[in-house]
């Protein structure tokens, strides 16, 4: 079986996709996850795939976004650490196969976009991935099909009868709605919710990963 190694790992929304498509995931993340559903480790992401990222054949980070997320002010986007480069940097050293995933103004030079109208999810969470190697077309993001009586998962809301999933901000929504609206069916809370990404986006990559990797 391929292992995949997964930095910045949170609670394991990227890590699912890729175990669902048929890896072998290993986590690591320097804050504790108890809700990771697989292999993890409490370390420095960086330090982590430097001594031991040669035991894997693909390797993902999701480098904390927060400061290039819009819903953070730019006052506290300063606070928050940039990742990004030593991220890159570790990957030529490492000479594997990578995915970065982060939000559209990181600086990532991104390739792909998913969203999750792209396979029929209830939530409008775009997020943008730069891969090592080329990807086929992706579905057609289309907002439309969300209908309006039905629970909806948005980054934040904008009018419509739809949730936030956001920040913390859940306008008193059941926490089972969230998680169906995201594809997510482990244990997870509200706080691990708004920073994880449906599933979904890394099993397509997934997928496309295990018909290319020797």
């Amino acid at each position: 079986m391929k292992r995949l190694l997964d930095l910045f790992c949170g609670a394991g929304g990227a890590a699912m996709g890729y175990h669902r498509a048929g890896f072998e995931v290993v986590g690591v993340d320097i804050k504790p996850q108890p809700h990771y559903p697989f292999e993890f480790h409490q370390m420095d992401a960086i330090r982590f795939a430097e001594e031991r990222g040669y035991k894997f054949d693909i390797i993902h980070a999701s480098p904390p976004c927060q400061r290039f997320s819009q819903a953070v002010t730019i006052v506290n986007r300063k606070k928050h650490p940039n990742y990004i480069n030593y991220v890159f940097e570790l990957f030529n050293i490492l000479e594997k196969p990578f995915i970065i995933e982060n939000v559209r103004k990181a600086p990532i030079d991104a390739n792909l976009m998913l969203c999750g109208s792209m396979f029929g999810l209830r939530v409008k969470r775009h997020r943008y991935f730069h891969t090592s190697f080329s990807i086929p077309l992706t579905p057609n993001c289309n907002h439309r099909m969300f209908p309006q009586d039905l629970p909806c998962a948005w980054n934040r809301t904008n009018g419509l009868r739809v949730y936030s999933i956001s920040g913390g901000y859940q306008h008193n929504v059941d926490l089972e709605l969230h998680k169906q609206a995201m594809g997510i069916d482990w244990d997870i809370n509200y706080r691990e919710l708004s920073e994880a990404i449906p599933p979904a986006y890394t099993e397509f990559i997934g997928k496309h990963l295990m018909e290319i990797l020797p």
